[in-house]
């Protein structure tokens, strides 16, 4: 791989700039920035913390403590061969690291897989929730469909030969088709640290029982709906309009309606609008936790 050395540098300052915590003998690692009211954000496949890396700083300088734990198999995380790697044990497993690092109570953020994974986590932690926004991502996982571009993952062999072939050029590529709008606002060395992040030592395998493991069952549904339905906190969606995976069209709509909201905040982005559109991501949960304080009891 070209460059190696200066994408290890982005790897290593985004190393350097989080914390490694221990949960039920795994360890993870978690972007932890500022102080204030706690804002928890989920990130989902193929990404990490990283990818909350701009968002969380602008939390921070709003005066909110901004926090993102990789899940296991991703990013900095161990990847044990024997763990659980289903969205009910991620719900719990985020569940825990958040009480260790001191969270009673959080403004989620979900998105990608980190959607019905946090909407688990809110369902069966309600009282530890001050608000939720809903980025680009799904809720009813029995009609789901995986874009094109990641159901080779689900089938063996040809799942390998599809993680073996997304190499710095490659993931370029699809980062820019799908990913972001404009890929030229964002320096290569931190779009090829996708792909370093999402191989590390296991050279992917983690990621790809993953792919293979997605609830899809009524009764993960009728959990993910408790999370936006007859909820005391407030729920907002905010959506990668150009999103060409998770179109709003099929999944924007789906959201909203199932949470019953007035609105859709759509931005000019694509499935990573974390990576183009941080700013206004950031000043949107800022006024939804204004927003609780008027809805949750202190």
């Amino acid at each position: 791989m070209s460059n190696n050395s200066t994408v290890d540098q982005v790897i290593e300052q985004h190393r350097a700039s989080g914390k490694f915590i221990r949960v039920d003998g795994v360890q993870t690692f978690a972007l932890d920035y500022g102080s204030g009211e706690p804002v928890l954000c989920l990130h989902g496949v193929p990404t990490s913390s990283f990818l909350y890396r701009k968002v969380l700083r602008s939390l921070a300088d709003k005066g909110y403590r901004g926090v993102s734990i990789d899940l296991p198999g991703l990013g900095l995380a161990e990847r044990p061969e024997d763990f659980d790697y289903s969205f009910p044990n991620f719900a719990r497993f985020i569940a825990k690291a958040a009480e260790e690092l001191g969270l009673d109570k959080y403004h989620l953020v979900v998105h990608d897989i980190g959607g019905p994974i946090g909407f688990a986590l809110a369902a069966e932690n309600r009282e530890m929730i001050l608000s939720l926004t809903i980025l680009n991502t799904w809720v009813d996982v029995v009609h789901f469909e995986k874009p094109l571009a990641m159901r080779p993952f689900e089938k063996p062999l040809l799942g390998e030969a599809e993680l073996a072939g997304i190499q710095y050029a490659t993931w370029n590529l699809m980062f820019s088709a799908g990913g972001v709008s404009n890929s030229e606002i964002i320096p290569k060395e931190e779009i090829y640290a996708y792909v370093d992040l999402l191989k590390r030592e296991d050279g992917g395998d983690a990621f790809l029982k993953i792919m293979r493991n997605f609830a899809d069952s009524e009764e993960y549904r009728e959990l993910c709906y408790k999370a936006v339905q007859g909820v005391p906190y407030p729920v907002q969606a905010i959506w990668g309009a150009e999103d060409p995976g998770l179109r709003y069209e099929r999944y924007g709509t789906e959201v909203k309606e199932a949470a019953g909201l007035a609105e859709v905040h759509k931005l000019p982005a694509k499935h990573l609008l974390q990576e183009e559109q941080w700013e206004a991501i950031a000043q949107m949960i800022t006024e939804i936790a204004a927003r609780s304080k008027e809805m949750l009891p202190r």
